[in-house]
This record gives C-alpha cells, structure tokens and sequence, in this order.
C-alpha cells in the first residue's frame, strides 16, 4: 500500500480518537467581505451560514443524524473540497480547517454562492442523469413509523391504509418501518403479526401504493443468520480475533454486515431481490448507516484501507439498485440518484423551523432529492406522552404546508386520528397541492439530475448579493416559487421579494425588491411566482 495512504490512514483514526489539532494540518480561512459559508454537514443547516464561534466539527467521528459532505460553498464563489474527511470550527469569525492528509485551501469558481456551488459539483460529484422514481416527487408519502413504532403488523397496516383512501388523500408510496422482521439480519416478516405478508402487499398494491421495508446494516447475535455469515466472512470483525464485533447502535448491540467487502454486499442484495421476488416489495428504506457506528479503533474490516465514512457510503451505493430508496445517512453520494430524507425531530415549533436552513444545506452539498422529515416530527418519544386533546393541531397544519411545496412531503403522524375536521381539510387541502404541483417539481427533479443544480435552493444561490445571505425562514422551489411558510405560531409574517415582478397564491403582483407584510390564516401558504426577473 502506499505509504503517504497508510500515513493518512493512520492520521484519520487518531483525528477520530480526538487527538490534538496540532497532529493535522491546518488552514485558516478570513472570509472575503460580506463573505458567508456553508457545507460540510445537513444536520448544521441552522447554524448555516456559520456565523461567530462554533464547536468543533469532524467528518470522520459524527454525521448528526444526517448526510456529510466534504464540501464547504461561500457566497464570494469560493469553495473547498476534500476527497477524506477534516474537521471544521469558526473562531471569531475564521473558518479553522484542520485536515488528518492534506493542507486544504479554497477553489476561487466565480462571485457568487451559485458558482462555488456548480463548479464544485462539476468537479468533484457530477449529477448522474439518474433520479429515484418519480413517484416520489409528485405525490405524498406514507410512513407507518409514529402510528405503530416498534408494534409493526398487518392488521395496523392495512387499516392505516384503508384510511388515507377513506379520507381522500393521494396514494403513493408507503413506507413499513422497523420491527416487520423477525429480528436484525433476517427478512421474513414476524408470522405473529403478519399472518398473510404477501397478500397484505398485494392489496395495498391493488389500493395503488409502492410498499418500501424498513432495513439496516445490522444482525442480531447468536441467530441462525449471525452464525452463517460470521462463517462466511460477512461480518466487521473485532480486531485481531478473527470474530465478528458487537457494534452499540441506537436498537442495542449487533454486528454489521461487512460492507467493504464485495461478496457480503452482493450477498445482503440478493436478500433484498428475494423479498421483492416473494412478497411482491418495491423497495427499501435504509436506515442505520451512520458514521459513527464504526469509528471505534477495535474494528476490522475486509478492505483494510475502509473508514468509517467508507462504510457509510458503501451502505449508500446499495440503494442505487433500487430506484425505491431512502437514506438519513450519506457521505459523498451528492448527484445519485438517492432519497435523502432529513433525521427525525420532535414534535415542536423548533424543530419546524429548523426544516428549511436544513433542507437548504442538504441542496448545498449535493443532495437535491431530499425528504424535509415526517410531517409533524419523526421523533417517536416526542409524540408517547401528548394526549390527542393537547396536540397541537396549528403545529400539524404548518409543517403541512411547509412540505406541500418541497421536493418530497412524508406523513406518518395520521392527521385523521389527531385532528379535527377543519384542521384535517386544511391538510387534506396541501397534500393535494402538492400532487397538484407534482408535474413542476418532477421537472425540477429531472433538471437536477442533468444540472447538478438543488430543487430547494437559497435565496442567496438564486439572487445573488441582494442581501438574502442570512434568510432561514423563505426559499426558493426550483427557479419559479418563492415559498415563505409560518414556522412560528401566528397569522402573518414578513416575505422579502428579490428583484423582479411576483404574483402570490391569490394572484396579486407585487414588483421587488421590496420587503411585505403577508397574511397568513391557517388556511394559507404563502408563496410567490416569479412572472418576470
């Protein structure tokens, strides 16, 4: 192997072990005037553009539930791109880079936020050509993950089913979440809850939804599977024992599939294929691959020169064969052709403010087909102690409307069991929106996949130096919608109009730059077409 590899390799795993930044290099960036970054991190989009002190960041050791990217862009058009992990902090406003392999320094690509971006993608993560299915963009989601958690069943299922039809929202594609199968490692459904598994799928398929599994990287010890692939070799091994390593993750302590090595990973897919064959499964929902899972230094794996953020993106490419996919981890996978849902957050006005500077950045670092969470919060613990009486329902309507116009909205929270009939029509009213704007956002998917360019973009990349660079709450949908959702309680807020002529949802025209007072009752979503820049 050669040695400047091994080097580096070595300086990887003592900047995971938290060695002093001394050990690496460094570079320090003094922004450009009026200058402001982004990148590097999904689960950072709030903190977007970093602003005064911020901790220390690495790549290799933490993914906050969300998608890495070795890419930060500036509004000045300049850029900095590392094929290895680094780490990042701001002081007093320097961005502090500290690199275990090479001294990094900033691409100049262009002026503006946009052309950082592009020349980054360009040189480094070309779009594929290819998009996840369509479906996914054009019409609503369903996860049966809030309803149910781990009590996954048929009987539940079907009835959750049976009630998005009977309540008239659109079908589309419907997501079993964890806890179907027997147990980790294994892909047959628990026969105590599923009595009729390949009939349950035929007749949601006849309903008209796309049914996507719940999966994970992970094998429960001491089964009949751990053993056969322990046997084969399958497994990440603890070092210098030739034994497969017990892994902590969030569901307890597992091993893990070897995903560095070719032969366990062709091996997990035909898994999967003999589910589709069997059960009639579209796809899968790939959970679980998070980079901190293998950081610790007592790991071994099959290809010796893997990291932890190899594994993370070995866990990706899988979902490449199969066009129904869904990710919350990622580490260099920007322009595949890969769902990238946001990690999941509670059940609280914070949290929906923190969608769009999330969803921004996810788009900033390479990931346009990206999924804004569940509506109303992914964060099951946060939905077990609130009495239906309580909930509050505002809260639900928002974050309804918030996703109605983003790539992809997901339900999992059944608003027909929490709402009232006023508040549910209202969520009944921006699911079909959605569908209704499903024929633009599928051709801002498509021109995404040729262009590289995000469909959720940020005022700044799409009016340059027009004083947009710290907006968190509005943004751009593709190059024709401005959207300015309420995420916060109330009946109103202020849009600020780039230059050019809007029209807004009740067909008003309004010319910027200006900045204006909108109304917005429960009812209503504000957003602005562009008509002419």
């Amino acid at each position: 192997m050669n040695r400047i590899i091994v080097i580096c390799l070595f300086l990887l795993v003592r900047a995971g072990m938290g060695f002093a930044e001394s050990d690496r290099y460094q570079t320090t960036i003094t922004p450009l005037p009026g200058e402001k970054w982004w990148g590097g991190m999904v689960g950072l989009g709030s903190k977007m553009p970093f602003d005064g002190d911020m901790r220390l960041f690495n790549l290799a050791t933490e993914n906050l539930n969300n998608q890495n990217v070795p890419l930060l862009v500036s509004s000045r058009g300049r850029y900095l791109w590392s094929e290895k992990p680094f780490s990042f902090e701001v002081k007093t406003n320097e961005l502090k880079i500290y690199s275990a392999c090479e001294r990094l320094q900033p691409v100049q690509a262009g002026k503006t936020l946009k052309e950082a971006y592009l020349a980054a993608c360009s040189a480094h993560f070309p779009p594929s050509g290819d998009l996840p299915d369509t479906l996914f963009f054009s019409v609503p989601q369903y996860n049966t993950w809030i309803e149910l958690m781990y009590n996954q069943n048929q009987k539940d299922i079907e009835s959750y089913a049976r009630n998005i039809l009977q309540n008239k929202f659109p079908v589309g594609v419907f997501m079993v979440d964890d806890n179907w199968q027997k147990y980790y490692g294994n892909f047959e459904f628990k026969p105590e809850r599923f009595p009729d598994p390949k009939g349950m799928v035929g007749r949601l398929h006849q309903q008209g939804f796309k049914i996507m599994l719940w999966v994970c990287p992970f094998v429960s010890p001491d089964s009949p599977e751990f053993r056969e692939l322990q046997q084969k070799g399958y497994l990440v091994k603890r070092k210098g024992t030739g034994q497969a390593a017990i892994i902590s993750w969030w569901n307890g302590y597992s091993a893990s599939y070897d995903l560095s090595n070719p032969k366990a990973v062709e091996y997990l897919k035909q898994q999967l294929r003999n589910m589709q064959k069997e059960y009639g499964i579209d796809g899968f929902k790939f959970d679980a691959g998070d980079i901190n899972h293998y950081t610790s230094p007592d790991l071994e794996f099959y290809d010796k020169s893997a990291t932890s953020v190899d594994m993370c993106n070995y866990w990706a490419q899988i979902g490449l064969d199969f066009p129904f996919n869904e990710y919350r981890a990622g580490w260099k996978m920007g322009g595949e052709a890969l769902v990238q849902r946001l990690g999941d957050k509670d059940y609280s006005w914070n949290a929906l403010r923190l969608l769009v500077p999330d969803m921004i950045a996810a788009g900033l670092i390479g990931y346009a087909y990206a999924c804004p969470d569940l509506i109303g919060g992914g964060q099951f613990a946060s939905f077990l102690n609130i009495d239906q009486s309580r909930m509050d329902q505002e809260l639900i309507v928002r974050s309804s409307q918030l996703h109605a116009l983003m790539p992809m909205m997901q339900f999992s929270v059944a608003p027909w069991r929490i709402l009232d009939a006023k508040h549910l029509q209202i969520c009944l009213d921006y699911a079909r929106l959605h569908r209704q704007m499903g024929t633009y956002i599928v051709s801002q998917a498509r021109s995404s996949a040729k262009t590289g360019e995000p469909i959720v973009r940020h005022m700044e990349y799409a009016f340059p130096h027009q004083g947009f660079a710290d907006c968190k709450d509005q943004f751009m949908l593709g190059d024709k919608y401005l959207v300015a959702p309420m995420v916060e309680k109330g009946t109103g807020r202020k849009v600020s109009l780039p230059k050019g002529l809007w029209k807004d949802d009740t067909g008003k025209l309004f010319k910027g730059p200006k900045t204006i007072e909108v109304a917005a009752p429960l009812e209503r979503l504000p957003y602005f077409e562009l008509i002419r820049k």
